[in-house]
């Protein structure tokens, strides 16, 4: 059977096995288990890929890095969560796509796709939220890759210090200490524009 070439970034239905078992059944020459494993973690994925190398190139890093892990499911030895492993996957292959090119801005995902952002917003408002999001965007970008996706992971995503060290394959101390230096460089990358971001200068 020839390996898979494409991966579908959908899948008809979800059902309740679990990742490992889904995993079991691709090995085994079931892609379409595999597909589900794609529905399932396709957002996350997405959404990583994005706060690190942009939006134009969020979709083809999120497209190579589940096919590195479908062929590399062989290596999946469950010591940590798929979802992790998975992780990993597209942290690096990110971090691999951020570091070859010249930085461009990040673009934001659509206000509608947070689910932090909700309730009756003014076109003023909605305006003034999507100019601000496309700011910050445009300072993470400014992050060395190796800053932005701990801040990225930690801050947007909200992971906790374990995951974040199993996916970026680094002691819970390091991940601790490059945590502090990608925000304390975040803070003044946004204190260099005061008017944007109300922060005082004195604080």
């Amino acid at each position: 059977t020839p390996l898979l070439t494409t991966i579908p970034l959908a899948a008809p239905s979800t059902p309740a096995d679990s990742d490992e078992r889904l995993v079991s059944r691709a090995v085994a020459g079931e892609i379409e288990a595999f597909e589900i494993l794609v529905q399932r973690y396709r957002q996350i994925a997405v959404r990583v890929a994005t706060r690190i190398v942009g939006r134009e190139e969020a979709e083809d890093v999120a497209q190579d890095a589940f096919l590195r892990a479908y062929h590399r499911l062989d290596r999946f030895r469950r010591e940590a969560p798929f979802r992790s492993w998975l992780l990993r996957i597209v942290h690096n292959t990110a971090i691999n796509a951020a570091t070859r090119r010249v930085p461009t801005p990040v673009e934001e995902l659509p206000i509608d796709a947070d689910p932090d952002i909700g309730g009756e917003r003014t076109p003023a408002r909605y305006l003034e939220d999507l100019e601000r999001r496309d700011r910050l965007a445009m300072k993470l970008e400014l992050l060395r890759p190796s800053h932005r996706s701990v801040l990225v992971l930690r801050d947007i995503e909200g992971m906790t210090y374990d995951e974040i060290a199993e996916i970026t394959e680094m002691p819970i101390g390091s991940v601790k200490g490059r945590l502090h230096r990608a925000r304390a460089e975040m803070i003044d990358l946004l204190r260099n524009n005061t008017y944007d971001w109300e922060l005082p200068e004195g604080e």
